[in-house]
């Protein structure tokens, strides 16, 4: 046989030895996070539900999602096993103290005289009123005589 009617044969084998070696090392990667959960550690599963570690066991996870609400969900149903700054970030919504050297990459940071300044409408609501949009369960209703315009 020719060496170029081979050569696409290795390059395809090459690629799948590559891509499975990638696929285990992922997968190895969640094993061990899984592994690293702790009572009291937040972790996010598959679904996107956040929740505290409660009790590890071989196979499954015991998880407090809330006051009175204890959850088992299989170890594989574990999607992310957070940090207690993220965590708490993410569920309680608490920022941590920035350093001094950290600037934040968005524009929360900016205060009200600095949108002013720039000239930016925010679009927010300063006063908590609730807005009205014209569909009102006490409103009157219309007969066929009336129109909308006034």
């Amino acid at each position: 046989m020719d060496i170029l009617t081979l050569f696409p044969i290795i390059i395809l084998i090459g690629f799948m030895f590559v891509m499975t070696r990638s696929a285990k090392k992922k997968q190895q990667q969640a094993a061990e996070m899984r592994d690293s959960m702790q009572p009291g550690t937040g972790v996010r599963t598959i679904g996107g539900m956040y929740a505290t570690v409660k009790e590890v066991n071989d196979e499954t996870v015991l998880l407090d999602a809330g006051p009175g609400v204890e959850l088992l969900f299989a170890k594989n149903s574990i999607g992310a096993v957070l940090t207690d700054d993220e965590y708490n970030r993410i569920v309680h919504g608490i920022e941590a103290e920035l350093k001094g050297d950290v600037v934040p990459d968005d524009a929360s940071s900016l205060t009200d005289a600095d949108d002013a300044a720039a000239g930016s409408d925010t679009g927010a609501v300063a006063d908590d009123k609730p807005v009205d949009l014209g569909k009102a369960e006490d409103a009157p209703k219309k007969t066929d005589g009336e129109s909308d315009a006034k």
